[in-house]
């Protein structure tokens, strides 16, 4: 459709791919963790990031699959540099573990894409008593992000400057009305998932603007941003049928997906 064609001021579509934009980019020296990187956009992300010589950390809930999606890419990439790591963002335990892991391995760290996340799940409490969906999709996130940011802060001082990106969702607009309900987080009986979904989504949003204020004002090479990443068809959206596998596939940046041979990896379930 000409509507997915479209070029906006960067030169790119949403159907252009995460090889298209990363085209001549050399990632070289560069170390990235990718959250929820065994299916979907962290998927997609993971290889291209690799493709273009990023030691990529795949920071994942299932490590069978992700050990499986690891040697996809490694198969068709010999020259990726790409390692598996466990992590389950719904226990502040494991994002513990998996940051104190990551740390003694004395990786620097440029890029961390917090891309996991759940979807329109019906009301479940995360190990921590947290509503699983904000358990999932930003307290963990947030989590990992602070006790990772020292890490990020000495790698910057390099000069090559940082990325936190925190995949988002143009949900983030249709939260419940009062936006993030801090008094009622766990509330069964007021419970929406989609307004839930929409909660946690805003709360990257949130999450990346102060956290990207405050980076600016300590004057810290290291940028925060959030992202929609378009409506795509993965398995985010296994508890809800407003997208199936015949949907249109919206790509964006980073987050985008080739064609062809890569759509079987794209769409691991």
């Amino acid at each position: 459709m000409w509507l997915f064609s479209r070029k906006g001021a960067s030169g790119f579509s949403a159907s252009s791919t995460a090889e298209e934009v990363t085209q001549g980019i050399d990632g070289t020296g560069l170390t990235a963790v990718v959250t929820g990187a065994s299916s979907g956009i962290g998927t997609e992300t993971a290889r291209v990031l690799a493709l273009r010589g990023v030691h990529v950390v795949m920071a994942v809930k299932n490590m069978t699959t992700g050990r499986e999606v690891k040697e996809t890419i490694a198969k068709r990439n010999p020259n990726a540099k790409i390692d598996a790591m466990e992590l389950d963002l719904s226990s502040l335990a494991s994002v513990r573990k998996f940051a104190a892991d990551f740390i003694s391995s004395g990786l620097p760290l440029n890029i961390l894409i917090n891309n996991a996340g759940i979807m329109a799940t019906p009301f479940m409490l995360s190990k921590d008593g947290i509503e699983l969906q904000l358990a999932t999709n930003h307290v963990g996130h947030f989590l990992l992000t602070h006790l990772l940011l020292e890490t990020m802060k000495k790698t910057a001082q390099g000069r090559t400057e940082g990325r936190i990106v925190n995949v988002s969702s143009r949900r983030h607009k249709f939260s419940y009305p009062e936006g993030i309900r801090f008094d009622k987080i766990n509330d069964q009986s007021g419970y929406n998932s989609l307004s839930a979904y929409g909660q946690s989504k805003l709360a990257n949003v949130l999450h990346a603007n102060e956290l990207a204020r405050r980076l600016k004002e300590d004057e810290v090479a290291i940028t925060a941003n959030s992202l929609h990443p378009g409506a795509i068809a993965t398995n985010l959206f296994r508890h809800s049928n407003l997208i199936n596998g015949r949907s249109n596939h919206m790509l964006c940046g980073i987050a985008s997906t080739s064609y062809g041979e890569d759509w079987p990896l794209f769409c691991r379930q």
